[in-house]
């Protein structure tokens, strides 16, 4: 959990209005694009509909979703003297269409949001800079919060007139579209929330039906377990054979829902340094990636959300991305992978050449290494030769 708690300190007096009104000024000058305020709690319908995910198993693997099931469903649960949210929003709206990369089969598919510095550092910063403000000039008592938390920041950030929940899940603003990072300020103070926004997604279903996977079981319903996010980032094993070629070149989240957002066409790109995409990682080549040790895998991605995936994971994707990549893949590169340490690298560089190679070749691979295999699951793929 990320968090900062300052007690408040009742020495000094000023109007809440005048103090909301002081907030939004001061959020506003540390850099962040969206201020809203919301009551500290958490609308039945919305605790209800996580219930209802957690329930139909759609978190998969993020067991912390369930372990903080309570927590999230009510603010006051995590801290009870919470009695207003200030919620804000920063803005990562990309220059260029994330959605281009994908007709280039080499190159490497990265999440917009993951093309430069983690958000969180920056987020943190600036909401702990809030925080202490508050607490010093306007005697509040304050806890900060990320998306680490067990936090429900998009029903906050409607709760407090930033957006809506879009039928991808992800929040949606009239002035934003799809491009905002979220965080929020706990306080003790009575602050008069804002409107909440209504929902301006209509009869519109482009991101519901733009996902390569259909992880959208209904509108506003999302299966993690078939997002390319959650596969590509928090699934840990080896990736489940009917969405690899659904994958395609993404080898770290994927933009598709948020990219054919029709509010877009409001979004600004962002003016953020931290959250312009790095050079070496807006179109990079996906056989660069072959040879990266965890050493060199943690030195390219310092400061990175993608750090968090390790080496394995992350060689994981490319090599999926790879066997999808046709015949200008590197195969003798990916050979070399046959024999990697990790069994998952292992696993998905069979895959990979089973996808590029001819059936008799990948044949004459397995006669050399299969025999000295022992992982269950690279077997499993040496087995995919016979099917």
């Amino acid at each position: 959990m990320s968090s900062q708690r300052l007690p408040g300190n009742r020495t000094r007096e000023t109007s809440l209005p005048s103090k909301k009104a002081a907030i939004r000024e001061r959020a506003l000058a540390l850099g962040f694009d969206a201020v809203g305020f919301a009551r500290a709690e958490v609308a039945p319908d919305a605790a209800a509909a996580l219930k209802e995910f957690l329930a139909a198993g759609y978190h998969g693997e993020m067991d912390w979703l369930a372990r903080n099931a309570e927590r999230r469903a009510n603010p006051k649960a995590l801290w009870p003297e919470a009695r207003s949210v200030v919620v804000l929003g920063q803005n990562y709206g990309p220059a260029e269409d994330p959605l281009a990369l994908l007709d280039e089969p080499q190159r490497a598919a990265i999440s917009v949001y993951a093309r430069n510095a983690d958000y969180h550092d920056l987020m943190k910063k600036r909401l702990k800079a809030l925080a202490r403000w508050m607490h010093e000039d306007l005697a509040a008592g304050v806890k900060v919060f990320v998306d680490t938390a067990p936090v429900m920041e998009k029903h906050l950030a409607q709760a407090g007139g930033l957006g809506w929940q879009g039928k991808h899940s992800n929040l949606v603003s009239r002035a934003l579209g799809s491009w905002l990072f979220l965080g929020e300020v706990y306080t003790d103070l009575e602050v008069e929330a804002d409107r909440a926004e209504s929902d301006h997604c209509g009869s519109c279903r482009n991101c519901l039906d733009i996902c390569p996977t259909d992880a959208f079981p209904a509108p506003y319903k999302l299966d993690a377990r078939r997002c390319i996010s959650y596969l590509t980032i928090e699934h840990k094993g080896p990736i489940p054979l009917e969405f690899r070629k659904a994958m395609g070149n993404r080898i770290y989240g994927c933009d598709d829902c948020l990219a054919v957002c029709p509010w877009n066409k409001f979004a600004q790109p962002t003016r953020e340094a931290a959250f312009l995409p790095r050079a070496e990682l807006t179109a990079p080549r996906l056989a660069d990636f072959l040879d990266l040790d965890d050493a060199g895998f943690r030195r390219l991605f310092a400061g990175s959300p993608i750090k968090r995936i390790g080496r394995d994971r992350f060689l994981r994707n490319v090599l999926i991305a790879l066997g999808n990549a046709g015949n200008k893949a590197p195969a003798k590169a990916i050979e070399a992978l046959l024999n990697d340490p990790s069994a998952l690298v292992r696993g998905a560089a069979v895959w990979a050449l089973l996808c590029l190679l001819p059936q008799e070749a990948v044949a004459r691979l397995r006669s050399r290494h299969a025999a000295a295999e022992s992982d269950p699951g690279v077997l499993d793929e040496w087995a995919r030769l016979d099917s």
